[in-house]
Formats: C-alpha cells, structure tokens, sequence
C-alpha cells in the first residue's frame, strides 16, 4: 500500500480537490488495494473548516463530493504516515521541509506539476486568492492520474 499526502497551505481548496480526484481515479481503476489518499494543511489557520465554497463548486461539477471533509494541520504521524507528499506550490514546499522530522521525510516532498512534462518547477496557485477553482481543478485533474501512474 502506497500512502500519499496532497498538502496545501489550508487544506480547503487544493489539497482537498486533489484527494477526491485521486480517490476517483484509484477507485476507477479498482487500485484501493495500491493507495492510500489523505489532505492536510501546512497552516493550522482553517483546522475543522469545511472546503472553501468554490472548490466544493468545482469539485461538484465534475461530480466529486468532498462536503465531508475537515482541513486540518500535517503532524509528525503524517510523515511518517506517507510515502509521497505532493505539494502545490514552493511556499508549501519550504515550509514541509522545513517541518519534516527528518531528512528521509523532506525527502518525500514533491511538487505537484512536476510530474507533466513542461511543467516541472511551477506551481498550482491559490485559488483562494485568484478565485479560479476550474482552472486550479483542470491542473490537479492532469498532475494528480499522472502521479498515481508513475507511483503505481
């Protein structure tokens, strides 16, 4: 079993989208056997917050639920918890190296686009901020299969 954590800064928007896209796919595919998919926050600012309003509306559209899920801050047991830790920006980057436990799980830190080709060494920007949800959705929906590809 392949443990993997999607981890933005509140845990409300990109993360949490990036988990339910992953759930579907695993569950498509019948791979619940090979992965294991949680979402947490680098900030402890939205802990129990429910997805922001727009990522629920994008995620809805494209008939995902995560209506259940509670943001809530990354702790040493989830380091140690994954095997992969996919990030979405370099702030989110920074900041889980410098609050992993140790080297082996820095190590562990990717950033998500990485893995589409021409697309190494950008980030998937806050749409908290830019209010682009779709666009944020369009971009996890393309890295997030891509990664469960290459881990599988």
């Amino acid at each position: 079993m392949h443990h993997i954590l999607f981890v933005c800064l509140g845990n409300i928007c990109r993360s949490p989208m990036a988990e339910a896209i992953a759930q579907q796919v695993i569950d498509d595919h019948g791979w619940q056997a090979q992965f294991s998919v949680e979402s947490v926050a680098t900030s402890p600012e939205e802990e129990g917050n429910h997805p922001h309003p727009g990522a629920l509306k994008a995620m809805r559209h494209h008939g995902l639920d995560a209506s259940a899920h509670r943001s809530r801050p990354i702790t040493a047991a989830d380091f140690d918890w994954a095997d992969t830790i996919i990030t979405m920006d370099h702030a989110n980057v920074a900041n889980l190296q410098r609050m992993a436990p140790s080297a082996a799980d820095a190590a562990k830190v990717k950033l998500c686009l990485d893995i589409l080709p021409g697309r190494q060494g950008q980030a998937i920007d806050d749409p908290w901020y830019t209010h682009k949800f779709e666009l944020t959705y369009q971009e996890l929906a393309a890295a997030v299969p891509a990664w469960l590809e290459a881990l599988k």
